[in-house]
């Protein structure tokens, strides 16, 4: 709770610091108000909590909390001379980010699906202001819009299943929900269709094809920075509830949910690789790319094995670094040439080394190539799905996983075999504290995935 408390307090502090116009206060009041609540994150490991059984402070929670602020701590380092371009009231960004954030904290550790929702709301709203809250740019007001639509779409589904879920059990918990259904040889008819609604629901949430409709478009008009935040620790959160309620709750059902949650693995891969393909466009393909990696974290629902949570996390912590090396690139990018396609990056190996090696190894990542937590990431998630000997399913992921070394290949091809403009690209002090320390957590996690391994 501490770490709830202190995020939103910051929050706070960082609103009123702008009422004020202490705009030099703001970043450093965000940064120590993180690594504040990243502290209670450490010092409450393996003392799990449980607050009036709404929600549950064990070491799943406070791993993907731990992913979270990290990642978001990232996301803030990386807003050095982004938000003052556009837009005069910065602590605005800043507030919505951390309340977004404490909103993904609830989302992992709710015991309770009524903080689920309340936490998945809180996040939400934050999120629709924050991508179009260049209220002058036409494409951010479409992007607000369409994930607003969308969004109040999937919360639909998802309160008709948790209302079904609790028709069934009468209760909102989720251990007397398990208990219910390990209890009941004839479950009530309430409880399937439930399932489902909240699995359709939450797959909207985390982008799986066919409810990933508002994905591309959002996340190509929303400001880059917020694409990057969205894309990556929302991501994890909505990964980290949605493994929560159906490894924990909804387990003895698996044999019922699985076929349909397998289709959508398989629809998701398929859509967001070869979707991909197609793209001229850096953030609209790293959109695609996300669906994507969407169907390979499903893996860890279709078999469930007592590992699953710690492949979660370490794929999480791969997909989250990679990515935001990839757009804290395409930020430095864009605002030298005013482009993200994939020639705005030609000749970059020669203009910024540096630069080019961490977008190479994000690349390498995002693509699964060995030495690299992206490797670490596929291989842990396909071997969780051998367990039970689902080859069919592999096959088809490692087919997909091909089709993802060519369009990643493309901005390396870039880089490095193509002549660009002769434009300066310097990378401003943060983005390289960002690039390098990127860069060597997802090197280490690669060469050592024990580090984060056996964390859960």
């Amino acid at each position: 709770m501490n770490i709830i408390i202190t995020i939103a307090v910051t929050a706070l502090v960082v609103l009123y610091a702008g009422l004020f116009k202490a705009k030099k206060a703001l970043l450093p009041l965000t940064l120590v108000g993180l690594l504040v609540a990243l502290g209670f994150t450490l010092c409450a490991w393996n003392n799990p909590t449980t607050y009036f059984g709404m929600m549950q402070m064990d070491n799943f929670a406070l791993a993907f909390s731990a992913i979270s602020i990290i990642g978001t701590f990232f996301i803030f380092l990386l807003t050095q001379r982004y938000f003052t371009e556009g837009s005069d009231n910065v602590a605005e960004y800043f507030t919505l980010i951390l309340f977004a954030l404490s909103g993904m904290i609830i989302m992992v550790s709710y015991q309770n699906l009524s903080m689920l929702f309340i936490g998945l709301e809180i996040m939400s709203v934050s999120l629709y202001i924050l991508a179009g809250i260049r209220k002058l740019n036409f494409a951010s007001n479409e992007a607000s819009l369409k994930y607003f639509l969308m969004g109040a779409f999937s919360t639909g589904f998802l309160l008709f299943g948790i209302t079904l879920i609790y028709g069934a059990t009468g209760s909102f918990d989720i251990d007397v929900i398990n208990k219910y259904l390990v209890e009941h040889n004839t479950v009530s008819t309430l409880f399937y269709p439930g399932v489902i609604l909240i699995m359709i629901g939450l797959c909207f949430k985390v982008g799986a094809a066919p409810f990933h409709f508002w994905t591309p478009d959002v996340y190509e008009g929303a400001p880059s920075l917020i694409t990057a935040f969205m894309s990556t620790v929302v991501k994890t959160a909505g990964f980290a509830a949605f493994l929560r309620l159906f490894s924990n709750a909804f387990e003895p059902l698996h044999d019922f949910w699985t076929p349909v949650l397998t289709c959508i693995v398989v629809i998701t891969l398929f859509i967001g690789n070869i979707t991909a393909l197609y793209q001229k466009n850096f953030k609209r393909m790293l959109a695609y790319s996300s669906i994507s990696h969407a169907g390979y974290l499903l893996f860890s629902l279709v078999v469930l094995t007592p590992n699953s949570a710690n492949n979660v996390l370490v794929y999480a912590a791969a997909y989250t670094f990679a990515s935001i090396i990839a757009f804290a690139v395409l930020i430095m990018v864009k605002q030298k040439t005013g482009g993200d396609t994939f020639d705005s990056f030609n000749g970059l190996g020669k203009k910024n080394p540096l630069v080019a090696f961490a977008l190479t190894v994000a690349m390498l990542s995002l693509a699964g190539i060995p030495l690299t937590a992206g490797f670490m990431g596929k291989y842990l998630m396909f071997m969780n799905v051998m367990d039970n000997y689902q080859v069919v399913l592999v096959v088809i992921a490692i087919v997909n996983a091909l089709v993802g070394f060519y369009y990643y290949f493309r901005v390396i091809v870039a880089m490095y075999f193509k002549e660009g403009e002769e434009i300066s690209l310097e990378a401003p002090s943060q983005y390289k504290i960002v690039l390098v320390l990127a860069v060597i957590v997802t090197l280490l996690i690669g060469v050592y995935p024990s580090l984060i391994l056996n964390l859960i």
